[in-house]
């Protein structure tokens, strides 16, 4: 008889840690697995590199994000960085990573978090709300915390994650430090105070304790970081710019590539590019005209001295109005239908004004005088507008392509301009945008090629997908790719046509299931399509495949996951409950991401 094999050592990991390496493992192929062994033998060589020891959690702070855009994650990262940077104890994670059994010993706790379309947490945070606000939550007296939420007051339920996760963490016994934080689209008015005081406060509740900072690096395999930021962003030429949709559609979508030549830019499948727009000349122009301002007055604000024209055309936001600037501009006014609009029982018709009306169009219904410098103080800071990248590196090198919908039609008062889609639809070849990377680790290919892909990408939510086939096509992956695409025509608005029935001759593409709404008497989106070919779908998600989908979450990505529930209802033979667990296990295993907006 052979000798018994000898039994596999103990690892010196804790049991989640165990479990966290099996699935990083799962699926890897030899040389994935040696270039792994090598990176963590690589991070244990380090200089300054110590023994793993247990840190008492009363000598750390840990800061978790959930973040849909970027926004929460970038702001927990500067947190985190200044708390090492001033010598605490510090663990950055993301809400679907943190362990959740750790919360009942944590002494110290940041949690910064967004807000996404009607009141609901970011992705990667639902287990960690459903966790927090169900009956398995622990008491937490010894806890000490602060949140800071991020959101949009255009919608009813602003911040409404980041004020259930305060509430509830009190409810629980744990001892609020300083108020919430409640970021509008204008983040940092509201961040920058916000992240001073929590750092103080740290620094305040760990002032005995032992300095052993330690940051969770959540993308280790990153490349050398580029010069270029938001904060620094790179002016990438205009390589190309077309048209893709038809002239009998109603939709202007543009294919539009950027060179990152030089710029040491690096990004993967699923990534956004964010444009820092600017606002159209002659949009600027009929603000100045309505509130009979001259655009060469000069306005100094927040360490800045800028003519009016600037501050309107490169600075402030024109095309998009928030709730705190229609109340001041209200009480301007003194129309009390625009006054009634602000109460609480009147949110639906608040939500649709905030959501039709620009600038421009707020003065022209409801006149009010502003100084140059009231109005440069009340708008809201242009922000930077992200667009999910429209292809992969392995394929087009240093470029990056972006499926733009141009924003542009006639309003009672005027023609209109959506702000960063105008920018850039009207720059010609040549031309440069400002722009920087923002990492979506949430939203990644599966690390085992040989997984089947099942895409779901309407209109311009196409545009991560053709980055993730061109990927699968240059690294050879062997698994089934599936794209489900919609549009109002098929005829006008058959984003990429060409190029995906190529996909599907040359078997880059295994399927294509196409949903155009218009084309028939009744309606047919996306979802329909998912419901229609239930059993498929059940069988590939059975079978491994990782499912993605991109688009609008007001209405779209809700739709699409009441689809996917019946699916798995219907062909899985379980309950409403039990189609939520299947699906809920998808998202935790990485198998069930959205790019949602």
């Amino acid at each position: 008889m052979p000798p018994a094999a000898a039994p596999l050592p103990v690892p010196p990991l804790p049991e989640d840690k165990v479990d966290l390496l099996a699935r990083l493992t799962d699926g890897l192929d030899a040389p994935g697995l040696w270039w792994l062994s090598g990176y963590a033998a690589g991070l244990a060589a380090r200089p300054g590199a110590r023994p793993a020891v247990a840190v008492d959690a009363a000598a750390r702070l840990t800061v978790v994000y959930g973040s849909q855009t970027g926004n929460a994650k970038r702001l927990a990262e500067q947190l985190a960085r200044q708390a090492e940077g001033a010598g605490l104890g510090v663990r950055l994670l993301r809400a679907d990573a943190y362990p959740l059994r750790e919360l009942k010993a944590e002494k110290l706790l940041y949690v910064v978090i967004s807000t996404q379309g009607d009141g609901d947490p970011p992705d990667d945070a639902r287990g960690l709300v459903e966790h927090l606000l169900g009956k398995r939550a622990p008491e937490l007296p010894g806890l000490k915390f602060a949140v800071l939420g991020l959101g949009d007051s255009s919608y009813p339920q602003f911040n409404a994650t980041g004020r259930q996760i305060d509430a509830r963490l009190q409810e629980l016994g744990a001892q609020r430090l300083f108020a919430r934080g409640e970021a509008d689209l204008d983040i940092d008015t509201v961040a920058t105070p916000w992240l001073s005081q929590a750092l103080d406060a740290a620094k305040e509740q760990l002032k005995s304790a032992a300095p052993l900072a330690s940051v969770t690096p959540l993308r280790p395999g990153a490349a050398p970081a580029s010069p270029w930021s938001r904060e620094k962003p790179f002016a990438a030429e205009v390589l190309a710019s077309q048209r893709l949709t038809g002239r009998g559609s109603r939709k202007d979508v543009r294919h539009v590539e950027l060179s990152l030549e030089g710029s040491g830019l690096s990004y993967l499948p699923g990534d956004a590019l964010g444009v820092w727009p600017r606002n159209p000349p002659a949009l600027v122009d009929a603000v100045l005209a309505e509130l009979r301002l001259d655009g060469d007055t000069r306005v100094g604000s927040g360490g800045q001295d800028h003519s009016l024209r600037d501050w309107f055309g490169q600075h402030r936001e024109l095309t998009r109005l928030s709730r705190p600037f229609l109340q001041a501009h209200a009480a301007r006014t003194g129309n009390a239908g625009l006054q009634r609009l602000l109460q609480p029982e009147n949110s639906a018709a608040l939500t649709q004004l905030l959501a039709s009306h620009q600038l421009v169009d707020l003065l022209q219904a409801w006149p009010a005088a502003w100084s140059p410098d009231e109005l440069v103080a009340a708008l809201r800071p242009l922000a930077p507008r992200l667009y999910s990248i429209a292809s992969a590196q392995s394929a087009v090198g240093p470029e990056a392509h972006l499926t733009v919908d141009h924003v542009d039609y006639v309003a009672p008062g005027g023609r209109r301009w959506g702000a960063a889609s105008h920018f850039i639809s009207e720059a010609a070849e040549g031309a440069t945008l400002p722009v920087f990377i923002e990492a979506n680790d949430r939203f990644r290919l599966p690390r085992d090629g040989a997984r089947d892909v099942i895409m779901v990408g309407p209109g311009t939510g196409v545009a991560p997908f053709r980055g993730f086939v061109q990927e699968r096509a240059a690294t050879g992956a062997g698994g089934r790719n599936w794209l489900l695409f919609g549009n109002p025509h098929a005829r006008h608005d058959f984003l990429y046509q060409l190029e995906w029935q190529q996909a599907l001759k040359s078997g880059q593409l295994q399927r294509l299931d196409l949903a155009f709404s218009r084309d028939q008497a009744d309606k047919v989106y996306v979802q329909h399509k998912l419901r229609e070919h239930g059993s498929d779908l059940f069988d590939w998600l059975e079978g491994g495949a990782h499912l993605y989908v991109c688009g609008d979450a007001s209405r779209m990505a809700r739709d699409v996951e009441a689809a996917l529930l019946d699916v798995i209802a219907t062909h899985g033979g379980r309950d409403a409950d039990g189609a939520k667990d299947y699906l809920s296990q998808l998202q935790q295993q990485g198998r069930y991401a959205r790019d949602v907006y």
